[in-house]
């Protein structure tokens, strides 16, 4: 039996599941910072650290060096992304730059060639140890070189300006950027903490206060295209008193996640400035952009014993056979949808061990499912991105079970169709699921 790594088999389904996500890969996809993680993991194994340096050696050397090997020109291209890792002002440490490389080597689809000229720069390659690592192991190394062909063939479109947290994690704030009129003062109390600019209170008065374009424990990432990372106390002040009456483009990194809790990163500097003054309240999402959101996004929702439950339309369910996985969901969606049954309004409870399902006119309740019982969760591809469904045992209850059918509903967003999936998802942690 040929042997088997075990990063490659987590890598390879990783990368399956960004494929089913559809055709373009941004920075919300939840598969995208668990594939980076594991092709810097690849890197890691076996790379081994120089003798007598008190340099710690990571995969970012690797790349840097067989660009500067390259006497004759042939690298340009890689060339120039290594160039643009290395200038960029954000990255302060080779873990940084390594996972600036790799999200700038994916939306280039460039991550195939720089393996290939690694594997073709000896003084490079025999960093790596022969025993451990992937890149010197023949029966790894086709596997893996075949993983990043498909990931090369895919269209990944990265906010590359968001990489100030890329030295201490995969996982990225919410990143935006506001146009702000020319005006006399922005009006925000400011506290640099690790480099980094934090806002502690917005002044009555003050434009920023006006405009409720950023809150208490934001970051002030960007202003007019100069980077205030690693700044020092005053840096801000500085940068905008240059531009006093100009207008101004400031980029924000919000310290609110996208599932609406705190972005974990963060967590250390809150409390630290929390310590300093216990006053200090976040703010919310600023108004202009919450009524927005509120308007174009929010599902309709209703609240049952402080939960909060999805209301949804039920499509109907179908027997679908003796396999369950989540390969047969693109199928028997559409056997569901073939039936023409009417659709009926039910409020969907997602409750700690289990689901339930209630008819919201008539408050009967159609059917109720503990998470194990369900085999496999997933949002159909077509028309509209709002359908999902899931596949249980007929009769959980009795072992010699008739089949599985799936149960097929619509949710009235996209974002609300996989917030349900992946809620059901993590209820039951053997269950397959995609979005």
């Amino acid at each position: 039996m040929a042997p088997r790594d075990p990063l490659l088999g987590t890598l390879k389904v990783c990368v399956l599941n960004l494929q089913s996500d559809g055709e373009i890969v941004t920075d919300i996809n939840p598969h995208l910072a668990s594939c980076c993680e594991l092709l810097e993991l690849v890197l890691r194994k076996g790379l081994q650290q120089p003798v007598l340096s008190l340099v710690h050696r990571d995969y970012w050397q690797c790349f840097e060096q067989i660009t500067q090997q390259d006497t004759c020109g042939r690298l340009s291209a890689l060339s120039l992304v290594v160039e643009q890792t290395r200038v960029c002002r954000k990255l302060l440490s080779a873990q940084g730059r390594g996972r600036y490389l790799l999200r700038l080597a994916l939306s280039r689809q460039a991550l195939p060639q720089f393996i290939t000229h690694l594997l073709h720069t000896p003084r490079v390659l025999e960093w790596y140890s022969p025993e451990m690592s992937v890149l010197r192991n023949e029966a790894f190394l086709e596997p893996f070189m075949s993983l990043l062909l498909v990931l090369s063939h895919m269209d990944f479109k990265l906010n590359m300006e968001n990489c100030s947290f890329l030295d201490e994690s995969w996982i990225l704030p919410v990143c935006e950027t506001y146009e702000v009129v020319p005006c006399r003062e922005l009006g925000m109390v400011l506290r640099y903490l690790s480099g980094r600019v934090f806002v502690l209170e917005l002044i009555p008065g003050g434009q920023a206060h006006a405009d409720k374009f950023i809150c208490p424990g934001d970051i002030i990432d960007e202003i007019n295209g100069t980077s205030l990372r690693n700044s020092k106390n005053g840096q801000a002040g500085v940068v905008l008193n240059r531009l006093k009456g100009c207008p101004l483009s400031i980029s924000v990194l919000r310290w609110k996640a996208q599932d609406g809790t705190v972005y974990r990163p963060l967590i250390k500097f809150l409390q630290a400035l929390r310590i300093e003054n216990p006053t200090l309240q976040l703010g919310p999402v600023p108004a202009q952009q919450s009524a927005i959101t509120e308007r174009k996004t929010t599902p309709p929702q209703c609240l049952k014993e402080g939960r909060i439950v999805h209301i949804v339309q039920f499509l109907g369910k179908a027997n679908i056979g003796m396999f369950g996985g989540k390969e047969v969901l693109q199928q028997a969606i559409p056997q569901v949808l073939r039936k023409n049954l009417p659709s009926k309004e039910v409020l969907l409870d997602l409750k700690e061990t289990h689901l339930t399902c209630t008819d919201r006119s008539s408050a009967q309740e159609l059917f109720e499912h503990h998470y194990p019982e369900i085999s496999c969760v997933g949002r159909y591809s077509q028309p509209d991105f709002t359908i999902f469904a899931f596949c249980v045992a007929d009769s959980p209850e009795i072992p010699q079970s008739t089949g599985f059918c799936c149960v097929a509903l619509r949710a009235s967003t996209i974002k609300e169709c996989e917030e349900i999936v992946y809620r059901i998802a993590t209820g039951f942690k053997h269950t397959e699921w995609f979005v």
